[in-house]
């Protein structure tokens, strides 16, 4: 735990990558194997599950503490962090235990649980008493599931690369999946054997950067005919949807299937549609592709594909509601053989010849690849997007090799504006981590007659002196306050920019956004003058008749071309983080 406590406070203390790489790779050089089996889980983005209460921390704490609970939630919000709240308040022992990360996790953090709440509270109070205040504060992360620093995956590939002369391409793989931090495991992570005997094992995922906004607006004004200087010919491109869905694999090896998300977890009988539709495919095939909420041959939104998404058993009925397709747009994997470094026109050869022997009723289908004679007809589609319920359109480079992460220039990801509305702001609530002590998190509302309705939650979008002015009056012009919420007076007005926007039965207000961030700061306009509710549930309801009478773009289930419309979307403008926002108290 000292070991890994002093990499983490290296990592902390400072931003220089190569400061970074030389702190891992002292690390992996030094540690045990078992301690540096765990130390890849963590700093890899794994957390084990959670099983003890904020209330129950804080509890504990402040019994050992002799401090009132209030007290100690005062301290907290003002601290913005829990784990450093106690690790600051409890004592420090004068004998700190000096047991191994891998001591730390499989006889303390792990046993919890299966504990009962006496036995955690046994545990943690002893393990709180056994530890310096920086082990403290590192170990509360690990229990509360907040432990994130400043590496990458990718970074710390590179590091174990370095410190043991394997290819960081093969330790990418070899960290894909589901995989155990033990020291056997770390032993054959850093083995120059590639032998793979894990048939489940996901390719990494290949991402798309956002398209160069000058590009983008170039393509929107369709002034495109010297985007060539700066893409290319378009014959050059693939050019296909963006779709709304869950970027997943599809894998079929050993007469089984494996579906894996984008953020490495195994969806196991969750889509069995499609997991019985994989049966057909050849063995030793991996698809790249993305599951789609399906049903009378158009894509539904994804906040009906959300309500499969956490279900482990899905009913009938919610088979026969919200039906799924899996839509390949790539193939990774043919005949058992990995083909990511075959171009992608020609890998998306062999997936359409994988496909012609698949039923045209099956839940596998291919997505279309869109037929662009220049870059203005390419635009033409891209406006066309918001109206067939796809997010915009992607572009992949045709002799392009699959690379793990977001190589630069291969996938270009071309997203439709967003909408946008105009709200006040009427609740805050103080940040976390480096935005302790101030107000960051905020509760917007549009008007429904003579009140303010909130509807969503933003935290992104201000500068810095933004912040600092925002966090001045609401300190300022506070009205109430309801634990670490509090309500403003209804003042500062800002425009919101929005991914989606549905009516909703969830919420008081009628209306659940996607992804609502802040766009500017409208001072030149009045709380009187802000966008109603009824506006906004009108647009909502826009948008889905637009999308059930809309020609949803028809996948493919062989090698044939569909031809696509230009159609004009609905206008973007009304006039003037968190998706399923609850409404503020």
């Amino acid at each position: 735990m000292q070991h890994f406590s002093k990499l983490c406070e290296e990592l902390d203390s400072s931003t220089r990558t190569t400061d970074h790489i030389e702190a891992l790779v002292r690390y992996f050089q030094t540690a045990e194997r078992g301690d540096a089996a765990w130390a890849v889980w963590f700093l890899c983005g794994n957390r084990p599950r959670r099983v003890v209460t904020v209330r129950q921390l804080q509890q504990w704490c402040a019994e050992l503490c002799g401090l009132p609970e209030w007290l100690l939630e005062t301290c907290r919000e003002f601290v913005g962090d829990l784990a450093e709240t106690l690790a600051l308040l409890l004592p420090v022992p004068a004998q700190p235990a000096p047991e191994s990360l891998r001591f730390w996790v499989e006889e303390r953090l792990l046993p919890l649980a299966a504990a009962s709440d006496a036995e955690r509270h046994r545990i943690i109070c002893s393990a709180w008493l056994a530890t310096t205040q920086r082990q403290r504060f590192l170990f509360n992360k690990l229990l509360t599931g907040g432990f994130r620093i400043g590496v990458s995956r990718k970074l710390v590939v590179r590091a174990l690369s370095r410190s043991s002369g394997v290819p960081a391409d093969v330790l990418t793989h070899r960290l894909m999946g589901s995989w155990k931090p033990t020291p056997e495991f770390f032993t054959s992570l850093l083995s120059a054997e590639t032998t793979d005997t894990d048939i489940s094992r996901p390719y990494p995922f290949c991402l798309a950067n956002p398209l160069p906004p000058d590009v983008a607006d170039e393509l929107q004004r369709l002034a495109a005919t010297d985007l060539s200087a700066r893409l290319g010919p378009v014959d050059d491109w693939v050019v296909e949807w963006k779709w709304d869905g869950i970027r997943a694999q599809l894998i079929r090896r050993g007469g089984q299937t494996f579906i894996w998300s984008r953020g490495e977890e195994l969806l196991e009988g969750r889509f069995p549609e499609i997991e019985q539709a994989a049966a057909a495919l050849p063995d030793g095939c991996v698809l790249d592709g993305e599951v789609l909420a399906w049903k009378n041959d158009q894509v539904l939104p994804f906040t009906e594909l959300q309500k499969r998404i956490n279900r482990r058993t899905v009913t009938r009925s919610l088979l026969s509601q919200v039906p799924v397709r899996f839509l390949a747009f790539d193939l990774l994997e043919h005949d058992g053989t990995d083909i990511r470094s075959v171009g992608t026109a020609a890998r998306r050869k062999r997936l359409e010849d994988v496909f012609a022997a698949i039923p045209p009723d099956s839940s596998l289908c291919t997505t279309p690849q869109l037929q662009c004679r220049s870059w203005p007809a390419c635009a033409d589609l891209f406006r066309s997007a918001r109206e067939r319920h796809v997010e915009g359109l992607m572009l992949k480079r045709a002799n392009a090799a699959c690379e793990p992460g977001r190589p630069a220039g291969l996938w270009w990801k071309w997203k439709s504006e967003p909408l946008h509305c105009d709200a006040v702001l009427l609740y805050a609530q103080r940040g976390h981590g480096r935005r302790a002590g101030r107000f960051t998190d905020f509760t917007f509302a549009v008007r429904d007659g003579d009140q303010f309705v909130p509807f969503a939650k933003a935290y992104s979008g201000l500068t810095n002196d933004e912040i600092e002015e925002v966090d001045r009056f609401v300190k300022a012009h506070t009205v109430e306050r309801f634990g670490p919420v509090t309500s403003v007076q209804p003042q500062l007005v800002f425009e919101l920019a929005f991914e989606g926007l549905q009516l909703s039965s969830r919420h008081r207000s009628g209306i659940a956004v996607r992804f609502p961030r802040i766009a500017r700061w409208r001072r030149d306009k009045t709380p009187d003058q802000i966008d109603t509710l009824e506006t906004l549930k009108s647009l909502a309801a826009g948008l889905r008749r637009t999308e059930e009478h809309s020609t949803t773009p028809k996948t493919t289930k062989n090698r044939k071309k569909p031809q696509q419309s230009a159609e004009n979307p609905p206008p973007d403008r009304l006039g003037g983080l968190f998706a399923g926002l609850d409404d503020a108290p």
